[in-house]
């Protein structure tokens, strides 16, 4: 079977890349898969390389890298017949661990022929002109501010640290109002918002439930009365799996409609979209990936897209 292999040969430890790659390639083709081997580079675009696949014929595409090569890849298969592979060799994996996919890379290949088949939701972000497909999650205010410079220094460039604290101190609070499907209005004062669509965002938060990737509900996360340290402090205790702040509000909603003021910054799996108004959607089952089984995921939400 003829597969796309999509390798981003910077996502984690770029040293390790021809070895990942060679380790790889021996893989899929012990599991019958040919892989025809498209590397990714700096401002590629990989929308016509997909289309061009798709018309092929090629009903498997399999990414080599981290959330941000699997994300693209996945926008340009929304709607389509097509199953999104992933072996995770990024930095931060969450797509993968929200999905139950290994970052062995045996134990990941296996699952493309030995895994579930799901179909999962994507949801779509909308400010100003700009319009994209997200898996993980959409944020406005601090956490987009934040995360161009936390995501450098993620990757070891530790020069970023002023950035980040500049971002931290200059990020203002706003007048937040929502609106989500038929809910009353809501109007907070706060720093961000947090629209989720998979458990895991950031540095390994869980902020949904696992198995919570084919509901057709997004999970809207507002932060009240919190200031800056209190958000920071909270990140920290999600990621070490303690208490939650009880102050955050939680809502489900498949429409969310999201106005600032002043406007804010808004991100959508860390690309940008731009400040101002924010709508976004949820497209059910809009997307075919290969799984594993997820600790704790309800059996009906794991089958639910077959």
């Amino acid at each position: 079977m003829l597969v796309k292999l999509i390798f981003n040969p910077i996502a984690g430890c770029a040293g390790e890349s021809p070895a990942q790659l060679m380790n790889i390639v021996s893989e899929l083709q012990s599991w019958d898969l040919a892989p025809e081997i498209y590397m990714i580079e700096p401002g590629n675009d990989l929308a016509p390389v997909i289309q061009e696949a798709l018309h092929r014929d090629i009903r498997l595409f399999v990414v080599c890298g981290g959330d941000g090569t699997i994300e693209s890849v996945a926008g340009a298969l929304v709607g389509t017949e097509a199953i999104l592979g992933i072996i995770p060799t990024g930095t931060r994996n969450n797509v993968a661990l929200s999905l139950g996919i290994p970052e062995d890379i045996p134990a990941a290949v296996t699952l493309l022929q030995k895994g579930r088949r799901l179909k999962v939701d994507v949801g779509i972000a909308t400010c100003g002109d700009h319009s994209r497909f997200f898996l993980e999650a959409c944020s406005i205010g601090l956490l987009s501010a934040l995360f161009p410079a936390a995501d450098e220094i993620q990757h070891g460039n530790l020069a970023s640290i002023g950035d980040f604290l500049a971002a931290l101190i200059s990020s203002p609070s706003a007048e937040i109002c929502l609106n989500m499907d038929d809910q009353p209005n809501i109007t907070i004062q706060g720093h961000v918002a947090l629209i989720a669509n998979l458990p895991y965002v950031g540095p390994h938060c869980q902020i949904t439930p696992e198995g919570s990737f084919n509901d057709g509900l997004l999970d809207i996360l507002i932060f009240p009365d919190l200031s800056k340290l209190d958000l920071l402090s909270n990140i920290t205790h999600l990621v070490k799996e303690g208490p939650e702040e009880p102050r955050i509000q939680r809502y489900h909603a498949q429409r969310v409609d999201l106005d600032t003021n002043p406007p804010l910054p808004v991100m959508a799996d860390g690309f940008s979209l731009g400040e101002g108004r924010l709508h976004i959607t949820t497209q059910r089952c809009a997307l075919a990936v290969m799984a594993g089984a997820p600790a704790g995921a309800p059996d009906q939400r794991a089958k639910g897209g077959d």
